[in-house]
């Protein structure tokens, strides 16, 4: 029999209201914006059932979401599109309404007997939350959807490293590694009459948003959704899974899953891409591999997040980073750029310049360039502080899976967040250093800025441009 349990770990209940009438159960859609193996619209169908009530989805969409721009809204806009189609075919009615999420929610929880809210771990997703559950006259209830463990059963505390939460999670992680299947839902919902705005047309929609467009979208190479998701999915274990160890030093390989910019936006179940994975036809050493990132290197970002009240600051870094950095803050530095120079990937360093490139014009960076590219702006920046900022700029500004809780936890690796002291060098300290030649090594250097040549090529033929291109 198909599993339709979700477990309890994944439910929190944020208000004390006692349930009301109304005519019918609303799922608030912020985070999981998907129709498949989401465990906030079961739940909320399930209690509609319940209640013998209809459901209706709703979507808050705001103009000014923190440092989105019209990338990161066309992604957004076709994983809407197609959430659409996919409720559309369960009989499930789905509202976008134009406004901050939280407003909309409120609006749309006015007719509601019951709201069921998905997760999100940042600090005006938390906000939007306790917004409603405050103001709602009806219960609330929160659903984890996009960790493979819920952050609180994983842990109590933010935790030093990938190496004291992992056993952690390795300990629950089978619990909730478990397929749900979709509960049908009894009552006819297709009779509600709501409005909400018309997502056939992403292009015109997009047109109306008042969204900074200054970084073009890359359709051309990456289409938001959960169909797209899934088709790269299975692509990625049938293709590249049984070499992914091997090759995730190699940033000019294409075995690469392309899975983080759909759970960024939600759009699909880390349990589903992980289930995937553990189904492949692959050896253990590739699946493990794959896991450790997708599972407990993900998740200690949002462990991190989760417990770390300022995790977008430079003070979020551990003491013994902030004081290595501050002891060599005096040291030279032979090249310093300015964030127009590095934007426009003028630099001295060819390796560089490529990871520059690639994020600019496709919204990707292979792993292996991010934590190189990171590293050579801590050390070209007048500051620890200003390369801090600096990066996060970026990062934010061109990534698709940029501002969430690993874009946060990332880039204080960068500064030593999550990782230990290493030998003393100048700029440095004792956070650890990458080099040019640590890319050699391991990697064929001139074929990757050979594909990242391709790729802008590609990009600018789809007109994908920026000014003075």
């Amino acid at each position: 029999m198909a599993n339709t349990r979700i477990e309890a770990g994944r439910i929190q209940r944020l208000n004390t209201r006692e349930s009301s009438e109304g005519d019918y159960v609303l799922y608030w859609m912020q985070q999981s914006a998907r129709a498949e193996h989401n465990p906030a619209l079961e739940f909320a169908i399930q209690r509609a059932n319940e209640a013998k009530l209809p459901l209706l989805v709703g979507f808050g969409l705001m103009d000014d979401y923190p440092e989105a721009n019209a990338r990161h809204y066309r992604f957004l806009l076709e994983g809407l599109r197609d959430t659409a189609r996919a409720l559309a075919r369960r009989r499930i009615p789905f509202v976008v309404q134009r406004g901050s999420p939280e407003v909309v929610a409120l609006k749309l929880a006015r007719r509601a007997a019951l709201v069921v809210a998905d997760r999100g771990y940042l600090r005006h997703q938390k906000q939007w939350r306790r917004t409603l559950a405050d103001k709602a006259a009806c219960p609330v209830f929160q659903v984890e959807g996009d960790v493979v463990v819920p952050v609180d059963i994983a842990s109590n505390k933010a935790e030093w490293a990938a190496r004291t939460l992992r056993p952690k999670l390795h300990r629950a992680w089978d619990a909730y590694l478990v397929p749900l299947a979709p509960t049908p839902l009894r009552t006819d919902s297709t009779r509600l009459e709501v409005k909400g705005l018309d997502l056939e047309d992403v292009d015109a929609l997009l047109g109306k948003l008042k969204v900074d467009r200054g970084v073009p979208p890359v359709h051309h190479c990456f289409r938001g959704g959960t169909s797209e998701a899934l088709r790269l999915l299975r692509a990625f274990v049938t293709d590249h899974l049984p070499e992914y160890k091997e090759s995730r030093p190699h940033p000019e390989s294409g075995h690469v899953s392309h899975m983080s910019k759909y759970l960024h936006f939600g759009q699909v179940s880390p349990v589903v891409v992980a289930l995937a994975a553990r189904a492949a036809k692959a050896a253990d050493p590739q699946r493990e591999s794959f896991l450790e990132e997708l599972i407990v290197r993900r998740e200690l970002t949002q462990n991190f997040c989760e417990f770390t009240p300022h995790y977008d600051t430079y003070d979020c870094l551990p003491k013994w980073a902030r004081e290595t950095l501050h002891q060599h803050r005096g040291d030279e530095r032979q090249h310093q750029y300015s964030l127009a120079q590095l934007e426009r990937a003028r630099t001295h360093d060819p390796y560089w310049n490529a990871s520059m490139r690639e994020m600019r014009y496709t919204g990707y960076m292979h792993n292996a360039m991010r934590m190189y590219w990171g590293k050579k702006i801590l050390e070209w920046s007048s500051t620890p502080e200003h390369a801090y900022r600096t990066l996060l700029t970026l990062n934010n500004t061109y990534f698709l899976d940029g501002r969430d809780a690993n874009s946060y936890a990332n880039a204080g690796w960068v500064f030593g967040l999550h990782d230990r002291p290493w030998a003393r060098r100048e700029i440095f300290g004792t956070v650890r250093y990458m080099s040019a030649g640590g890319l050699e090594r391991k990697a064929d250097m001139d074929a990757y800025i050979r594909k990242v040549d391709a790729l802008v090529a590609e990009a600018k033929a789809a007109g994908v441009r920026f000014d003075g291109d």
